[in-house]
């Protein structure tokens, strides 16, 4: 039985596979980045002189986008990039230098265009060393330009370097979170020795012997540092590192150095403010500054009293400003801004100095065309911070009495001098005491 069994097992029919005549299928063999590199690649096998006469050929963007290959590639290019022949080429004559030190300063649209390409490429070009290292071989390549060290600079009121270069420092910290842009500030601080400059303008006179520093100063952090960014969170960033290590006198002299006026031949106008015809526009880039700072919502760097006291400083300097200077400045930073000067002034019971305001802001919408309405609405709400109603009324009348006294001090300078400019003023003067006067009526008439 058990022979039987074997049997069945083992006699099994056999049979013959057919060999197929098909060829069979290629092997398919996957080779990764570092196989590749081990082999070596394409370029690498090229010889050097080649590479470069490659590298020549192309643009700054395209070599920024050819870095990006790999670390082999990437290393290649950073030594070409640094040798003084592509130094020499694509950052010192692709820079139009202004070659007469009295001319204004241009923007050049292709030269701005070839410094973000170069951001890009020194971006991409150093992306896996630290920021440490990465800002210390960037700059080794730019200390040759003679305005980035600022002394060295033969433009009096203006370098377009400047432009280009803060173009270039946009595109490179792109991205980059806010440690990082605090390391790039503190670098640039060492790197150009601001800080030193800056105590030289903020503690000498004004528009003294460091003139030349004060527009160098201003040129290199407008250009460089706050105006490439579109976003105003940004350009704030970079203000308070400006402003925050100084103390608020220094603050407001040098934000007035930043933002302040400048005359025709390009020197800060220290004393336009001292008298009662500075232009509107000569003010807006202040105001603006001001405004950013009490935009800080969070209130991190900036409160509202710390801008109010900035805002007190900026206008005694170099002296105290005329004070239709001054309402022309408020009027400039918002209903916000405005108010709350006048209302700190109320609650410190500065009657004089709130009243003389008053009749100057009221002046200021008479000649600058601003609505008559939003003068009276002011007086409104500071009338408001007087709880009493005696205080309401002594505020009133101080107003009053301020109007009279105003009138008679330009009424005397009329009639002691020959100036046309006076003689609009004093007529610009009638004119809004009527005009706000007939608001205040009007509205009167309105409720009853």
């Amino acid at each position: 039985a058990m022979a039987a069994v074997t049997r069945r097992f083992t006699m099994t029919q056999k049979f013959h596979r057919r060999r197929s005549r098909r060829q069979p299928y290629p092997v398919r063999t996957i080779t990764t980045r570092s196989q590749g590199m081990a082999s070596g690649c394409f370029f690498e096998r090229l010889p050097a002189e080649v590479f470069d006469m490659v590298l020549d050929r192309l643009s700054v963007l395209e070599i920024s986008v050819f870095s990006m290959v790999s670390k082999a590639i990437s290393r290649y290019i950073v030594n070409h990039i640094s040798t003084q022949t592509w130094r020499n080429r694509m950052i010192l004559q692709k820079l139009r230098h202004c070659s007469s030190p009295s001319s204004p300063p241009k923007e050049d649209p292709a030269t701005l265009g070839h410094y973000k390409a170069l951001g890009l490429l020194f971006k991409r070009c150093t992306l896996l060393l630290p920021t440490k290292d990465r800002l210390k071989f960037i700059y080794s390549k730019f200390s040759q330009v003679p305005c980035f060290m600022m002394e060295q600079c033969t433009a009096s009121t203006g370098c377009p370097f400047f432009s280009s270069y803060g173009v270039f420092l946009q595109t490179l910290i792109a991205g980059w979170d806010e440690l990082e842009c605090h390391r790039v500030f503190n670098f640039l601080c060492d790197f150009t020795n601001l800080p030193r400059k800056i105590e030289l303008v903020v503690t000498g006179k004004p528009g003294g012997s460091c003139q030349r520093l004060e527009l160098q100063i201003r040129g290199f952090c407008r250009q460089v540092l706050l105006e490439p960014w579109s976003s105003r969170r940004d350009t704030l960033f970079w203000l308070t590192r400006i402003l925050q290590s100084w103390p608020m006198v220094s603050q407001a002299r040098l934000l007035f150095i930043l933002y302040g006026p400048r005359l025709p031949d390009g020197s800060l106008g220290w004393q336009e403010q001292l008298g009662a015809g500075v232009a509107q526009c000569s003010l807006w880039d202040l105001a603006k500054a001001v405004i950013l700072l009490h935009s800080d919502l969070e209130a991190r760097d900036w409160t509202t009293d710390t801008v109010l006291a900035i805002l007190e400083e900026l206008t005694v300097l170099p002296q105290a400003w005329h004070v239709e200077s001054v309402a022309r400045l408020l009027i400039l930073c918002g209903n916000s801004l405005c108010y709350s000067i006048l209302a700190s002034k109320a609650l410190n019971g500065r009657l004089f100095e709130i009243s003389r305001l008053l009749v100057y802001l009221i002046l200021v919408c008479e000649k600058d065309g601003y609505c008559m309405n939003w003068s009276v609405r002011m007086v409104q709400q500071v009338c408001q911070v007087f709880l009493s109603p005696s205080d309401r009324w002594s505020f009133i009348q101080s107003v009053e009495n301020m109007f009279s006294e105003v009138t008679m001090e330009m009424y005397e300078v009329v009639m002691a001098g020959n100036r046309h400019e006076d003689m609009e003023t004093f007529q610009s003067l009638l004119n809004a005491n009527a005009h706000f006067h007939t608001e205040i009526v009007y509205m009167f008439l309105k409720k009853a």
